[in-house]
């Protein structure tokens, strides 16, 4: 069962990063470049977010050596679910789809990511993004 739910969730997770490398795709595409990381940053918290979960990320913080934590305090998939106890056990494939969203936008972009994402209380969710660097 335990290894059925990781398949569940990669593939979740990779239908997020499929879907979220058209939507940014469709969404720069009258845009002008942008100037650094933290511009992206700002435009998936604003413009992305907003256009697809109707409203902008409540809070972006980062520690300005490549990791970035974008905080939803009433994230809209798994609102209604925090009335319920009975659903916590799928909010992992929620989470998984849309840090595949926000990869596969960033991807997009030219940024290689791995993103977390973190419920400390329900429906708030973070999500920690850090950029794959090579040496």
């Amino acid at each position: 069962m335990l290894q059925e739910n990781g398949k569940c969730i990669t593939k979740l997770e990779n239908m997020g990063f499929r879907v979220g490398q058209g939507l940014i795709e469709r969404f720069t595409k009258d845009t002008a470049r942008f100037k650094d990381e933290l511009d992206i940053m700002k435009f998936v918290c604003k413009d992305f977010w907003t256009t697809v979960f109707r409203k902008q990320i409540d809070n972006l913080r980062t520690n300005h050596q490549g990791i970035y934590v974008l905080q939803d305090n009433k994230f809209r998939l798994i609102t209604q679910m925090s009335a319920g106890k009975q659903y916590l056990e799928h909010v992992p494939k929620y989470l998984a789809f849309t840090c595949g969203l926000i990869r596969g936008g960033l991807s997009n972009l030219g940024i290689r990511s791995i993103v977390t994402a973190e419920v400390s209380a329900m429906p708030a969710c973070k999500y920690a993004y850090s950029e794959i660097v090579y040496f």
